[in-house]
């Protein structure tokens, strides 16, 4: 038979276990609130730097000048790093005594002070070398494997052979290829005859971007600007050929067609 004492003794101990079960609930509930429900597996990293927007420039590149004008848009964003030898080789190429080479480097110089005035982009320079490494272009797949980055460049040799060791290259001539508007065979342009092409009797244009114009017939026409007709598209890896007549003689052909 419970003694008064005892009831006393049993509803002090009920008090205590309901006092202490109070604090721990509390205790637990602030926790939860600053630092939430653990989860049972951990959220994913977020992707780190060198994963998603580290870049190299080669020289081929930074002389090119085109890489300005995409950092100028936005489209590229993230770290651009230039190696202390592409400095060094683009140096070099703007003291040599080819007047040419020297403009092309000194050119190569100015986009690079360009780009490092740009908001959006980041351009850093690093000394990392490879002394064992004779080769600029080798030194710099070694680089991008290292840092795990990837290559800008327009050098096409370099693009085969950073491929082959599993680089990854951003080609601007690529990417102008893909954005070019496309010339069927039948359009007409006008363009400028610049020069003579290898087989006789042609002469040469060229695009805005580089493309390269063949025209039949047209050598006479040097230093001129002329109608052309678009007779075929030759596309390679290199770059797009567009291969032409001149208008006239495709509208004198076709006259003298009509008459017979």
């Amino acid at each position: 038979m419970m003694t008064p004492s005892s009831s006393v003794v049993a509803q002090m101990g009920g008090l205590v276990f309901l006092l202490a079960l109070s604090y721990f609930g509390l205790v637990i509930g602030i926790r939860v609130g600053k630092e939430g429900w653990p989860t049972s597996s951990p959220s994913p990293k977020a992707p780190k730097e060198s994963d998603t927007s580290l870049k190299l420039l080669d020289t081929s590149v930074i002389i090119d000048g085109r890489i300005a004008d995409l950092c100028e848009t936005g489209f590229i964003e993230g770290t651009l790093i230039v190696p202390q030898f592409i400095l060094l080789e683009l140096q070099h190429i703007s003291d040599s005594s080819d007047g040419l080479k020297r403009a092309r480097g000194r050119r190569g110089l100015d986009v690079l002070n360009a780009i490092q005035k740009m908001s959006n982009v980041t351009v850093t320079i690093t000394e990392e070398d490879f002394p064992n490494v004779k080769e600029v272009d080798s030194k710099l797949v070694e680089l991008a494997k290292k840092i795990d980055a990837k290559i800008f460049t327009n050098d096409l040799n370099l693009n085969k052979v950073a491929g082959i060791q599993g680089v990854k290259i951003l080609n601007i001539n690529e990417l102008c290829n893909a954005l070019k508007p496309v010339v069927l065979p039948g359009e007409t342009m006008r363009v400028f005859v610049l020069k003579e092409g290898k087989e006789a009797g042609q002469g040469v244009a060229y695009l805005d971007d580089g493309t390269m114009i063949v025209i039949d017939h047209a050598k006479r026409w040097i230093g001129k600007n002329v109608d052309v007709m678009v007779t075929s598209v030759l596309q390679t890896s290199a770059g797009r050929m567009i291969f032409t007549r001149l208008k006239e003689e495709t509208e004198r052909e076709e006259l003298s067609f009509a008459r017979v």
